[in-house]
């Protein structure tokens, strides 16, 4: 597929989703969420070492008229992101099935990484605390051999609250295995009304904050 027959797709695929019209069954969701997905992991931006970018919406660009202006692409190097809107470390935090972070870590790293950079947790603001650790230890496992950073939740204002209690937690656990992690909970960001994703600004804001941690 052409890049801006891909562009347009997913464009088409935010605006539908963001303005609640992601409706049907469970299913067609998880079908236009996947759409969604793969459309994003065409847009690879930079150029140098393979980095391999685990997120969410915020990783996907939900919301962005140009979705390959996600945060990612303000990282140093050859960036291809493997989003999915909705997901998390947990298994539970989305409905659509096989789509946590360690479910997806094997087709992420398909073709190698320099550098895993594995951005989330606001999804994960209504699980157990056990139930995200379980999913990041498995994904932790999945990523041996592979120089990680682990990005946290910044504290968006609808879940401001559990983005402390999951940063926590991710913090906690990116200690005991030995994994890098960068909080993003003291970081002052613009959203969108939703007050759930973040703007243009936000995003170059967000990936700038990541850039520094890995050239810094």
């Amino acid at each position: 597929m052409a890049a801006g027959a891909v562009i347009a797709l997913l464009v088409g695929l935010l605006t539908l989703v963001a303005s609640g019209g992601a409706t049907g069954s469970s299913r067609e969701h998880c079908s236009r969420l996947w759409a969604q997905s793969h459309a994003r992991e065409q847009m690879v931006t930079g150029r140098g070492q393979q980095v391999v970018v685990i997120g969410d919406s915020y990783s996907v660009g939900l919301g962005l008229r140009s979705p390959e202006t996600s945060w990612p692409s303000h990282l140093p190097g050859r960036v291809h992101v493997y989003g999915f809107s909705g997901s998390g470390f947990s298994v539970h935090s989305s409905p659509c099935p096989g789509v946590s972070y360690a479910a997806r870590a094997p087709r992420a790293l398909t073709h190698g990484a320099a550098l895993v950079v594995v951005e989330g947790g606001l999804n994960d603001y209504d699980q157990p605390a056990a139930a995200i650790r379980t999913g990041f230890r498995a994904l932790v496992a999945r990523l041996k051999g592979h120089q990680v950073l682990v990005v946290g939740p910044p504290p968006a204002p609808v879940r401001a609250r559990a983005a402390h209690r999951v940063d926590a937690v991710l913090k906690a656990e990116s200690a005991r295995a030995h994994v890098r992690y960068l909080s993003m909970i003291d970081q002052s960001l613009p959203y969108l009304d939703d007050h759930l994703h973040m703007t243009p600004a936000g995003h170059v804001d967000f990936g700038n904050v990541v850039r520094r941690a890995l050239v810094g």
